[in-house]
């Protein structure tokens, strides 16, 4: 076997990251295109279905099921805004919606974590990974949906913050642009190539599961380098710097999505423990609420609130679990129980993703339709 001699470690370090960008870009890229291909489908469909969600409990898993259709919460949350600002939804009825999309949108991460399912101990650690951004959020909404249902903690406290500092009043356009990534343009050019939106969206669901496998695999090369194992330790050693990592990076390419999903590699191959893990998680969940800033287009206070009130849900999250080691745990060991279970049997890990994100939602969607 040939070895690498020192004076090369460099040039395969900046293969590997320029390998692993071009991976990060082609995931970024397919996630829009599925995103694209899927309001293009459902955008009427969608609308509709928000405007019969009376039930709260229903509202919550119209939201998930949405979100883990289209693999974007941004999008969904945009969407929503828009019928709120419209005036056909209150905001009551929009806060559970918000809710349920915060849990759907995790699905990508856990969907990454199958590409290791040939390889026992990594897979154990990649679900984990994967599972820990949809169990932080259940624990999340566990808590405080409760509280909104009966008391509306979020939304009062939305108005409140709204009627405070925005009170911009009611107008809104009815234009708004679902523009979630900075590929939105070469997405919307590609997508007008495809004339046939099924083509379109069986292309951008094959690129997704092929960006996962190719992202992974740079992504683990990257992260066996030296200085990859520095940056490592310099993001991931404290957990205050951790979160603000996660923020800074989810703000910045306005996708939870991406960055969580880029944790799983990491975690599988042991360059960053799952408790190390979290606080970057949970910081993705704040960066995500960059949404609220596009909702401003609107410039309606529903519409403005509605977006206070997706990053009040990630903020009480943070304060909840991330300043206590004790409760911080909570989401790290049920994640580490999952992924120990489904590694003794692969079932247990698909189970999970049909059950939690499309029968469940479905079935309860279905039955309580009148």
């Amino acid at each position: 076997m040939s070895e690498i001699k020192p004076g090369n470690i460099s040039k395969v370090s900046i293969f590997s990251i320029l390998q692993m960008l071009f991976g990060l870009l082609l995931f970024m890229f397919s996630i829009d295109l599925l995103t694209v291909s899927m309001v293009r489908l459902n955008s009427q469909f969608a609308e509709e279905l928000f405007l019969a969600t009376n039930n709260p409990f229903i509202g919550l898993f119209v939201g998930l099921l949405m979100t883990a259709l289209i693999q974007s919460s941004s999008t969904v949350t945009a969407m929503v805004v828009a019928v709120v600002a419209s005036g056909n939804l209150s905001l009551e009825q929009a806060v559970p919606l918000v809710m349920g999309a915060n849990i759907g949108t995790t699905i990508t991460s856990t969907l990454v974590a199958f590409s290791f399912i040939m390889k026992k101990n990594e897979f154990k650690k990649a679900l984990a990974a994967g599972v820990m951004h949809d169990i932080f959020n259940i624990l999340t909404v566990l808590i405080l949906f409760p509280l909104e249902v009966y008391f509306g903690f979020l939304s009062h406290m939305a108005s409140y913050f709204t009627a405070t500092f925005f009170n911009l009043g009611d107008q809104y356009d009815g234009n708004y642009n679902y523009n979630t990534l900075f590929t939105r343009p070469l997405t919307l050019w590609f997508a007008d190539l495809i004339l046939n939106t099924w083509v379109l969206l069986i292309l951008a669901v094959i690129l997704v599961f092929t960006s996962i496998k190719f992202l992974s695999t740079s992504v683990f090369k990257t992260f066996m380098s030296p200085n990859a194992n520095r940056i490592n330790k310099h993001i991931f050693h404290k957990t205050y710097l951790s979160f603000l990592y996660g923020a800074f990076f989810t703000a910045a390419i306005q996708s939870s999505t991406v960055t969580t999903s880029l944790i799983v590699p990491a975690v599988a191959n042991r360059k960053v423990s799952l408790v190390k893990a979290f606080p970057f998680i949970i910081g993705a969940n704040i960066g995500t609420t960059i949404t609220a800033a596009i909702a401003a287009i609107y410039k309606t206070d529903a519409a403005i609130s509605l977006a206070i009130v997706h990053f009040l849900f990630n903020l009480l999250g943070a304060i909840i679990f991330l300043p206590f080691p004790g409760i911080r745990n909570i989401p790290v060991k049920l994640a580490t129980f999952l992924g120990k279970e489904s590694t003794n049997s692969r079932f247990v890990g698909f189970a999970y993703i049909l059950l939690a994100f499309f029968i469940i939602p479905f079935l309860l969607i279905y039955f309580n339709k009148d």
